[in-house]
C-alpha cells in the first residue's frame, strides 16, 4: 500500500548551504469544505415544507478535496470521505468539481455535474482583483496573509495565502496571489475551506497531474447559461446561488 506522509511547515522549509530559505514547490494539500447548509438554502421567511426539509438534514455538510501541485499545474478533485451521512434531499452542486490548472498557459479545464449531465469546461484562468490586507492567520502549520476579491461582479471572496508554498494558487479556480490560498471564504454562500495538511508527492503522482477529459464539451459562460434555463422557474434566490456555486 503507497504510504502518504504528513509534512510539517518546519520540515518543508530547510535551509540550504547558503543560509537560504527553500520554499515548497510541489505535494498534495488537502482542503475541508463546510456549507452551511441552513443557512444557504433555507434562509429568510420558510414555508412550511421547507421548515420539514430543513428537520431532516444535517446543518453543516463537510467535504474534502485535495489539491495536488507543482509549479506548473494542478489537479482539484475529491478527497477522502467526511465520514459523516450525506443527506441528499435536494440538489447540490459542486460536490464532484474537477479542477485542472495549467499555469504557463493561464488554462483551466473543469469537470462539473449539472444534473444528470456532465460538462468539460475549457476556459482562460479567472482573473480576480484582490486586495492584500495586513491581518495574518496561521493555516495548517503555515502563516498566512489576508486578500479580499470578488467574483461575479459583487460576490465577495476572503481568502488566506502562504508565500511559503511558491505557486500562486489554490482550491477550485481560485488563484492570482503571491503564493498559495490555504483558506478561503464566501460569505454569501456560507461556505469555507481550510486546507487541513500537506503531503508529499510521488514522482508518479506529479506526473499524474493532467486534466480530466470526459464531459460535454462547452465554456463557462455556457455553462451558465445552460444552468439559467434549467433554474429558471426556481427562484431568483436560489437561482443566483446556484449560479455563484458553478462559478468556483
Amino acid at each position: 500500500m503507497k504510504a502518504l506522509f504528513y509534512i510539517p511547515a518546519l520540515l518543508l522549509i530547510t535551509m540550504t548551504g547558503s543560509g537560504q530559505v527553500k520554499l515548497v514547490t510541489k505535494g498534495k494539500i488537502e482542503f475541508e469544505r463546510k456549507i452551511n447548509v441552513h443557512r444557504l438554502y433555507f434562509n429568510g421567511e420558510l414555508r412550511s415544507w421547507d421548515e420539514e426539509i430543513r428537520k431532516q438534514i444535517p446543518q453543516f455538510r463537510v467535504d474534502y478535496f485535495d489539491l495536488v501541485f507543482n509549479e506548473e499545474k494542478s489537479l482539484y478533485k475529491p478527497g477522502r470521505e467526511a465520514g459523516e451521512e450525506k443527506k441528499a434531499l435536494f440538489y447540490m452542486p459542486a460536490i464532484d468539481n474537477v479542477v485542472y490548472k495549467d499555469l504557463v498557459r493561464q488554462q483551466e479545464v473543469s469537470q462539473k455535474q449539472l444534473f444528470e449531465t456532465q460538462f468539460l469546461i475549457t476556459d482562460s484562468l479567472r482573473t480576480i482583483e484582490w486586495k492584500i490586507q495586513d491581518e495574518i492567520r496561521t493555516i495548517a502549520g503555515f502563516e498566512c496573509r489576508k486578500a479580499v476579491g470578488r467574483i461575479c461582479d459583487s460576490v465577495v471572496v476572503v481568502a488566506f495565502y502562504t508565500n511559503e508554498i511558491i505557486p500562486s494558487n489554490g482550491p477550485e479556480s481560485f488563484h492570482g496571489l503571491p503564493g498559495m490560498i490555504l483558506g478561503l471564504a464566501i460569505p454569501r454562500l456560507y461556505t469555507t475551506w481550510f486546507a487541513t495538511r500537506l503531503l508529499l508527492i510521488s514522482e508518479a503522482e506529479e506526473q499524474a497531474i493532467a486534466a480530466p477529459a470526459k464531459g460535454k464539451h462547452t465554456n463557462s459562460a455556457g455553462l451558465l447559461k445552460q444552468l439559467r434555463d434549467l433554474t429558471g422557474n426556481w427562484g431568483e434566490d436560489y437561482q443566483s446561488r446556484s449560479t455563484w456555486l458553478f462559478s468556483l
